[in-house]
């Protein structure tokens, strides 16, 4: 799997209809109307998100491997 930082994912999330809801330090937070989860994302500069994180965030986003 491709890894990729989480200044990059937090991009495509909001490509995806996500919208920013606030910021609480590093941890962006995400919110979608019509679902009840909210999406966390670290960024830390263009440091690469580690696969077990990214691939429970791409499940809750509905994302796949070739949409990165």
């Amino acid at each position: 799997m491709k890894q990729i930082s989480g200044k990059h994912f937090a991009s495509l999330v909001s490509r995806h209809g996500w919208i920013l809801s606030r910021v609480n330090g590093s941890h962006h937070i995400f919110t979608k109307a019509g679902q009840t989860a909210r999406l966390v994302v670290p960024v830390h500069g263009n440091q690469p998100l580690k696969i077990g994180l990214l691939r429970a965030l791409m499940k809750v986003v509905g994302l796949e491997e070739k949409d990165l």
